[in-house]
């Protein structure tokens, strides 16, 4: 199945959506972004989704990421959709902050690797997995993780992951597991300790290991 991989500059596919047609790195306009996609409109994961997401627009805003869905669905009911959406958040007269892709012959979802051959729908065809792809101001993708159709993301982790590629994109560490802002973070095993020394002003400390090598190193920002 065709796909993208990690570094792969982003196709900057035509389509129409609930804010009009598209051009997607148009659309990005050199911001971080975000798509996100979905098996079918008018479903109860789906809906749960979009409403945390929408919750936390403001959030990732912030980040200065954009946001943007995609959904098999047409743009029609893409917008009765996002009534419900917004309705389940206790937000009925607030539109939805983001767009939706429409992409009712799954052309899109088919060239991204999307579709989910384990679900199937009533005509006997893949749905569209949930995909996440987090693209970076170069329309590079950064990151991108597969859920089946029958599990739900967790937005909070999204926001966490954005916050890792952000800090790491511009400086020589890396995360590590469960890292969250504030947390210390690893200097790159490339970073030698005198450049260390140098870059990281509020010191580098060393993990003891039985092997005695030094490659356990943390710095806080």
């Amino acid at each position: 199945m065709p796909g993208i991989l990690l570094g792969d500059e982003f196709p900057n596919f035509e389509a129409d959506t609930t804010i009009g047609r598209i051009k997607f790195h148009d659309f990005l306009d050199k911001s971080w972004g975000i798509l996100f996609s979905h098996p079918k409109d008018f479903t109860p994961v789906c809906t749960t989704e979009l409403a945390c997401a929408a919750s936390l627009s403001d959030k990732f805003a912030k980040r200065g990421v954009k946001m943007i869905a995609l959904s098999v669905d047409g743009v029609e009911d893409h917008c009765g959709w996002s009534k419900d959406v917004m309705a389940f958040n206790s937000q009925p007269s607030s539109p939805l902050p983001f767009p939706i892709i429409a992409d009712e012959k799954r052309e899109l979802a088919t060239k991204l690797g999307m579709l989910d051959p384990d679900e199937i729908d009533a005509d006997g065809i893949p749905v569209t997995a949930r995909c996440v792809f987090v693209i970076g101001p170069d329309n590079r993708l950064k990151l991108s993780i597969l859920y089946p159709a029958t599990t739900g993301r967790n937005f909070d982790e999204l926001l966490r992951v954005i916050d890792s590629l952000q800090l790491t994109a511009q400086k020589k560490v890396a995360t590590p597991v469960n890292w969250k802002p504030g947390d210390k973070v690893m200097v790159l095993p490339n970073v030698s300790d005198a450049d260390a020394a140098a870059l990281f002003p509020n010191g580098v400390t060393n993990k003891e290991v039985p092997s005695g090598k030094k490659y356990l190193r943390y710095t806080q920002l």
